[in-house]
């Protein structure tokens, strides 16, 4: 959607970076394995999951749920590029969705591509990378904390689509993504990230180097199936055990229960927030 994760203008200038058109990657990728501690037992979501750039009103919520079509929502806890204001995101809201049976998967719109387009309030540079990383994470953390998202939890890291054949972008991307891993992980907090199958994502799946790296991934590829097996882009072995989230359709306009709201559709079997 246009405007979820940044403003309408930043987030199209960012998609003609990538060449507009989704297209598969390839390459084979494997899930880290987090620091040894005790950690919660992960929560999953199997089904239809969706993202507003805006959390809905709680009436509205209640009214989607009763619908039946979707169990999970995405909603954005925070990061300087997130592109909506969010009234209705707080502990209560949150406490009482959950209650009448919604599944949260929380997004962080953390700093962008060097290489990226347009003006973003947070842009990653080689030289603050990784201390930007680990400062992002401990916001991420202390945004999905205070609305009761409980350790043990997944934030995922929502990076728009960039030129991925830049070497020194790719590279600073990725010692951003590794530091914001590896500091949720040392909070007991879930690594996750959004991409585009062309770029953003494609470079977590395809990188050599697996150190840190998420052990969740979620990708845009706008192909209107509704699975995250059928058209995954990399090697069947990747991401498995309930580790893949799939943004399928974006910008549909939708009436449930008398309350219209535009979303993107998402094919979810992925851990989900722990609330409570």
């Amino acid at each position: 959607m246009a405007e979820h994760r940044q403003s309408r203008k930043r987030r199209y200038i960012t998609w003609g970076v990538a060449g507009a058109a989704v297209v598969a990657g390839a390459g084979i990728a494997a899930q880290q394995s987090m620091a040894a501690t005790t950690w919660p037992a992960q929560k999953t979501y199997t089904g239809r999951a969706f993202d507003a750039c805006t959390a809905p009103s709680l009436s509205a919520m209640k009214a989607w749920k009763t619908d039946g079509f979707y169990g999970a929502a995405a909603v954005y806890v925070g990061g300087k590029n997130r592109g909506c204001n969010q009234p209705n995101l707080t502990a209560s809201w949150v406490k009482s969705v959950n209650a009448v049976g919604w599944k949260l998967i929380p997004l962080y719109v953390g700093a962008q591509p060097p290489c990226q387009t347009g003006s973003s309030p947070e842009k990653i540079t080689a030289a603050t990378a990784t201390s930007l990383g680990a400062t992002d994470a401990a916001d991420a953390v202390a945004k999905a904390s205070a609305l009761g998202m409980k350790t043990g939890s997944p934030i995922y890291l929502d990076m728009e689509a960039y030129d991925i054949t830049d070497k020194s972008c790719n590279d600073a991307v990725l010692a951003y993504v590794r530091s914001f891993s590896k500091t949720l992980r040392a909070k007991t907090y879930r690594a996750g990230y959004y991409g585009f199958s062309s770029s953003s994502a494609k470079a977590i799946a395809n990188a050599t180097d697996k150190t840190d790296l998420p052990g969740n991934l979620w990708y845009a590829l706008w192909d209107k199936k509704n699975t995250t097996t059928t058209d995954w882009p990399w090697g069947a072995t990747q991401f498995t055990g309930h580790s893949r989230g799939h943004q399928y359709l974006v910008n549909s306009k939708e009436t449930r229960g008398g309350y219209t709201i535009t979303v993107d559709r998402d094919a979810w079997d992925a851990p989900v927030a722990l609330v409570g």
